[in-house]
């Protein structure tokens, strides 16, 4: 059996940033901070900070995008991912990323709580169709109301 499940609570260290993939797929990528608190072995209370960069790709990115802001609080369900590369000079390079798969909203920041979308910087990027709306568009949905009374079971 194979497992690759990660969940991450914490807040935005940066704003998101948007790109776009060659292929047309919108990406964000993000960091979010998060801590864990413990009491040592003599009663004195520790916290340390994880960052976490995150990586979202279609409509995860434009959400993301669109909604979160550097302070903002995220619960983040995905998988790692880790990539490797060599640089010029032939050192081998790894960097570990959180593919998204799916995101909760949090509480917004105390700066941004009056800030409600990215509005005007949003509708410069909108959000490229993925293959599954462009499906969905092609469907003919049917017009006619269903009667209780004619399924089956």
């Amino acid at each position: 059996m194979y497992l690759n499940i990660v969940q991450v609570c914490g807040r935005l260290t940066k704003d998101p940033e948007l790109k776009v993939t060659p292929s047309g797929y919108n990406v964000v990528n993000i960091t979010v901070a998060s801590n864990r608190r413990w009491k040592d072995a003599i009663g004195n209370k520790q916290e340390e900070a994880s960052f976490h960069t995150v990586v979202a790709f279609g409509r995860l990115a434009d959400t993301i995008y669109q909604y979160f802001h550097t302070g903002d609080e995220i619960y983040v369900q995905g998988r790692l991912k880790t990539s490797n590369w060599k640089d010029r000079d032939g050192k081998n390079h790894y960097r570990t990323d959180i593919i998204c798969e799916k995101i909760e909203f949090g509480q917004k920041s105390m700066a941004n709580q009056a800030k409600q979308t990215r509005g005007e910087a949003y509708h410069q990027h909108p959000p490229v169709k993925d293959e599954f709306d462009q499906v969905l568009e092609e469907i003919e949905m049917p017009t006619e109301e269903i009667n209780i009374e004619d399924i089956p079971f």
